[in-house]
């Protein structure tokens, strides 16, 4: 596999994940729970974690830095892209009642409609993404630590 497409195939993982688990907990009807959506960021948290962890396997010597934080970060946005666009066509066609529903015992005086859901779920994304990414190097990034050697006395 080339190591610099695999954040879209990591990206378009999380994305399938997350729409399937929002599917799943709509099929038991608990869709309108928003602490639920913790899950998500798990999801979103392993797929980072994996991409980063996959390209430092195929890289060896030649990983750095940048190219574990590139894959991270695209992954994760690609993810959060597709995720997002879903979430806009069933609000939008499949569920419009879905936003007011959820609204109203997220926000009861702040109504702004859809977009502002829309909104809220690119933040997240995003914000999720960085930070686990930031995470995630901590752990995968080279060291530069020179290695111990016997001191003569």
């Amino acid at each position: 596999m080339n190591p610099s497409k695999i954040h879209i195939r990591y990206g378009l993982i999380i994305a399938v994940v997350l729409i399937a688990y929002f599917l799943l907990v709509r099929l038991f009807g608990l869709h309108e729970n928003p602490w639920l959506r913790l899950l998500n960021g798990g999801i979103m948290a392993y797929g980072v974690y994996a991409a980063i962890r996959l390209r430092r396997i195929l890289e060896g010597e030649k990983f750095d830095y940048y190219k574990g934080f590139k894959t991270g970060l695209y992954s994760g946005f690609l993810a959060t892209l597709v995720f997002v666009g879903f979430m806009a066509v069933y609000m939008f066609h499949i569920d419009p009642g879905f936003p007011e529903k959820l609204m109203e015992s997220w926000m009861k005086d702040y109504y702004q409609g859809p977009g502002i859901l829309m909104f809220v779920l690119v933040v997240e994304g995003f914000a999720s993404t960085v930070v686990l990414t930031l995470a995630f190097m901590q752990k995968f990034k080279p060291s530069w630590n020179p290695k111990k050697t016997a001191q003569k006395a």
